[in-house]
């Protein structure tokens, strides 16, 4: 394979560089300023003389030792927990629409159309609309006859995130897995129809199989978002409740209370945990994304 001239190699890196220079300024120096700052403390202290001093210090690890204390380890679980259970939700919910969405029947726009509003909310918009819908004298209570304290904090609270949750961004799964069955040939459940296959055959053996990539990007683009949630336990239930803090509104409180040392160990430790997670879910389950890339690679190394 002959090495590309080295014009076109400059032309490319000052193609790239914008990119690069923005990524530079809005990623990578963010992330190396909060890195520094977790290891250092700001404030008032007492120097060796006696006198009260204020400025910044260096702490080493001390802003660590808050990750293994209890607030941080129930938003670390809260984290975890509405990751886990509203993807889960949102992968099922998202492949029923997609297959809605894909059959061919009057009316087929409108319904693509009315399932896609709720992920066009802004989000704190619908943290407000669900709490209005979740407050005791609500909607949800008239219809199921009760008086739960839906945004009270309390397991009450952690389900009605989650609900929010799901209805706003089960279409986003929706949306990109049609997108998966768009490009399945309809020669291939030709095929399976002649051979007598059954509807929920042809769902496991070739539906679902062939939308696996699009699936596969679907899932890592909602865990990526749902690790870094704040925004609508934040509206729907409020800052420093312990059922429904998570990771991010930690951050955020110590922020706010000027603890920039914990609030960026804290952001680094949220970090590292989204960067294991994205690394373990393309380890394990996401080869299919970077097997094409491969291939073409592997066919072009044979060309030339």
């Amino acid at each position: 394979m002959r090495a590309a001239p080295r014009g076109q190699a400059w032309l490319a890196a000052a193609m790239l560089s914008p990119t690069m220079i923005v990524l530079a300024l809005v990623v990578f120096y963010p992330l190396v300023a909060a890195m520094r700052e977790s290891f250092y403390e700001s404030g008032q202290r007492l120097d060796a003389d006696g006198f009260v001093v204020e400025g910044e210090w260096f702490a080493g690890l001390a802003n660590y030792a808050g990750v293994v204390e209890q607030r941080f380890l129930n938003a670390a679980f809260n984290t975890t927990l509405f990751t886990v259970v509203t993807v889960a939700l949102e992968v099922v919910l998202g492949v029923v629409m997609a297959l809605v969405m894909q059959r061919a029947f009057r009316g087929r726009a409108f319904l693509r159309a009315s399932i896609l509003i709720p992920w066009a909310v802004p989000t704190a918009v619908s943290g407000l609309m669900w709490k209005w819908i979740f407050q005791a004298d609500g909607v949800a209570n008239a219809l199921l006859g009760t008086e739960i304290l839906w945004t009270a904090d309390g397991v009450w609270a952690k389900l009605a995130v989650i609900i929010a949750d799901v209805w706003k961004t089960a279409p986003f799964v929706g949306l990109l897995v049609l997108a998966g069955l768009q490009i399945i040939p309809g020669d291939v459940y030709e095929a399976a129809r002649v051979d007598g296959s059954t509807p929920w055959q042809t769902f496991w053996r070739i539906t679902l199989p062939l939308v696996k990539p699009a699936l596969l990007v679907a899932v890592l683009f909602r865990l990526m978002d749902a690790l870094r949630i704040f925004d609508l336990p934040y509206v729907l239930v409020g800052p420093r409740k312990q059922s429904v803090e998570t990771l991010s509104g930690l951050i955020w409180d110590e922020a706010t209370r000027v603890h920039y040392g914990p609030a960026s160990a804290y952001g680094t430790a949220l970090f590292v945990y989204i960067a294991v997670i994205a690394f373990v879910f393309v380890k394990l389950l996401g080869a299919d994304l970077l097997g094409d890339v491969r291939q073409r690679r592997k066919v072009s190394r044979n060309e030339a």
